[in-house]
């Protein structure tokens, strides 16, 4: 009988922890213009949704494009609406300026990928994000990029010691360098 009971029990709890359990929306944006991905990605956002991932390459209908997936809870109160920003350039000196702007911004790095822009070239895109009902912290971005991957361990090295923390890395085309290592990382501003 006790056996039938925590049975009943476990089985009772199950079904309510399902019932509870969280769902999701999700929201999948391609393009091969930058500019329109950062449109779309902030109507996505007055929706109500978030960003999750971003991806650059080649899709079966699309050609060349950057797939952006984002994701809302279903059920969910959405009144915090997070602003995106969207950075890609060929040039590391401009992608570093326009980083540190969005840092100043309080904007925070979520992904990066690499892509072929639909005017030839490929293009280091940025993603990222500010979350208005959040106090706003500003950050000092520091972009690294080599062809060396011996050079890339020292430059990664010395910007750990200076407090830097890494956040991701891609190897793509840019305008001055040829097939480069891009790395991104960052440091609060006190």
């Amino acid at each position: 009988m006790v056996n039938r009971v925590l049975l009943f029990l476990g089985a009772s709890a199950a079904l309510s922890f399902a019932a509870d359990a969280v769902r999701y929306d999700y929201r999948v944006l391609a393009t091969s213009r930058t500019s329109t991905m950062e449109k779309e990605m902030n109507e996505a956002a007055d929706a109500g949704y978030s960003f999750l991932a971003v991806m650059g390459g080649e899709t079966a209908m699309g050609g060349r494009e950057v797939v952006v997936v984002m994701r809302k809870e279903l059920g969910a109160e959405t009144t915090n609406r997070k602003k995106y920003k969207l950075l890609a350039t060929t040039r590391t000196s401009t992608m570093q300026k326009e980083i540190q702007q969005a840092g100043d911004e309080g904007f925070e790095y979520m992904g990066q990928t690499v892509f072929a822009s639909a005017f030839g070239g490929q293009e280091v895109s940025v993603i990222l994000e500010r979350d208005p009902a959040k106090p706003a912290r500003r950050f000092q971005y520091k972009l690294l990029a080599t062809s060396r991957t011996s050079t890339m361990q020292k430059e990664l090295r010395q910007a750990g010691e200076e407090g830097y923390e890494f956040l991701g890395m891609t190897v793509g085309k840019t305008a001055m360098g040829g097939n480069e290592i891009v790395c991104f990382l960052r440091k609060v501003v006190e």
